[in-house]
């Protein structure tokens, strides 16, 4: 069975801490592949600052062009909304039974799981791999499916990339190769948004 890990987010836009978070679990966690899942709008977020899903996939295929083991997924698309995380991974269970899917998920998100639809089902059914946020410790976890991974914590946030676009400042490497041109030159985060 492949082994694949699920990064679900919005990715709004995606940055270089997504693909070292991913290129960690490939490396670092046996993982054979890794797919971005481009969410239409997570529930438990405001989607007011959202762009539209189809420009956030092609910002992930650009980012992520350069590794063969890396896939953007539109899959939430055509699912019922609002998407959630187990919906997404049956369905993917039940589409490739062949591959082994490992959710992969912030420290920040760890501490919200309670409140995700059918947690208790997700936990025990599909593996997590939990990586470091700052200022959202792990604590103690017992459930032998959920796996605290000693990444490196990279403190790079898409609020702070999209504020900087709508101040003309420009933080071209916090962003993939080619990912900073192509937002200029489509004016995705413009000053007047």
């Amino acid at each position: 069975m492949k082994k694949t890990g699920i990064l679900s987010g919005s990715f709004n836009p995606p940055h270089i801490g997504h693909l070292a978070i991913a290129n960690y679990m490939l490396e670092y966690e046996g993982l054979d592949e890794l797919w971005f899942i481009v969410s239409p709008h997570n529930p438990l977020k405001d989607a007011g600052s959202l762009v539209p899903e189809d420009q956030r996939l092609k910002m992930v295929q650009i980012a992520i062009r350069d590794e063969p083991r890396f896939h953007a997924s539109d899959i939430e698309f055509t699912l019922p909304r609002p998407s959630y995380t187990i919906n997404t991974l049956d369905t993917l269970s039940q589409r490739y039974p062949d591959r082994e899917f490992y959710l992969i998920m912030g420290s920040d998100n760890l501490l919200l799981l309670d409140r995700w639809k059918e947690h208790e089902r997700l936990v025990s059914t599909y593996k997590i791999l939990v990586y470091p946020r700052p200022g959202y410790p792990t604590g103690d976890i017992s459930n032998p499916n959920i796996r605290i991974v000693e990444a490196p914590l990279l403190d790079i946030s898409s609020t702070v990339i999209r504020e900087s676009f709508r101040q003309g400042r420009k933080l071209r490497y916090w962003l993939p190769d080619g990912l900073f041109d192509h937002i200029v030159a489509k004016n995705i985060y413009s000053r007047t948004e």
